[in-house]
């Protein structure tokens, strides 16, 4: 069975103060849920405080983005070099890094490479937007945004992937996918797609998250589901209480714990 993994993605929000107070009241409650991968993603500036509240917690911490460059005169950027060793994941290619700053497919892959040689665990973000949606161009968009980022990847090296699939139309609008809905892109699509370059092992090794619209309300709808392994969540992780409700029935829905 894939394990379960839920990641929040608090974005450009919380300075340090009020990121450090969310950790604290996120520690205690994450830590009592068992049989689910639990990730914290704050800014870049709440990294190493972040890091050190959670050492020797069950609780994985990770990145929003970062260069694929180890080091160098990229004013502004971070490297992986940077990260490795402060936190286990780094999530990728999310659509908002894609639509307000102009990453490309061919970027993203670079980094994911670069990820990989760093010991960091990819969460790479995937989906179509509403115009495509209504087009009915979902599968090939989507198809070709996994086949972009997989490019030059070895089976092994896929396995080590989460792919989060998030259609553009729900982040942030609340207006979600069905469960159903993002069960038959995920399973027909994503791992479809995994499958045709790697075979079923592969396909069915690799974790895939839901994220768009997530919350306490909707997770189970999405967490009953066959081909999806957790969530992405967007702005209900930046609330206490909604995050640990979205873990724990997380668990349940998959009956791993609670």
């Amino acid at each position: 069975m894939r394990r379960p993994i839920i990641a929040g993605n608090w974005k450009m929000n919380k300075n340090l103060q009020e990121g450090m107070a969310l950790v604290e009241e996120l520690v205690g409650p994450l830590e009592a849920i068992q049989g689910v991968e639990k990730v914290l993603c704050p800014p870049f500036i709440l990294l190493p405080l972040v890091a050190e509240r959670l050492k020797g917690t069950s609780i994985g911490l990770g990145a929003q983005n970062m260069h694929w460059e180890e080091k160098g005169a990229y004013t502004g950027e971070i490297s992986p070099h940077m990260l490795q060793g402060l936190c286990q994941y780094v999530i990728l290619g999310h659509s908002e890094r894609r639509g307000y700053f102009g990453e490309t497919d061919e970027g993203v892959n670079r980094k994911i490479r670069a990820a990989l040689a760093h010991d960091l665990t990819p969460i790479v973000c995937v989906g179509e937007n509403l115009e495509q949606n209504e087009a009915g161009l979902t599968d090939r968009i989507v198809a070709g945004q996994v086949r972009a980022a997989l490019q030059g990847l070895t089976a092994e090296e896929a396995q080590r992937l989460i792919i989060a699939y998030e259609p553009i139309w729900a982040i942030g609008t609340g207006r979600p996918a069905t469960g159903a809905g993002a069960n038959a892109i995920i399973g027909r699509t994503v791992r479809g797609t995994l499958a045709e370059l790697y075979g079923e092992e592969t396909a069915q090794a690799v974790r895939i998250q839901y994220g768009g619209s997530v919350n306490p309300q909707n997770i189970v709808e999405f967490m009953t589901q066959p081909e999806i392994d957790g969530a992405l969540v967007g702005g209900a992780s930046l609330r206490a209480a909604d995050f640990v409700a979205i873990v724990q029935e997380a668990a349940r829905a998959k009956g791993v714990g609670g």
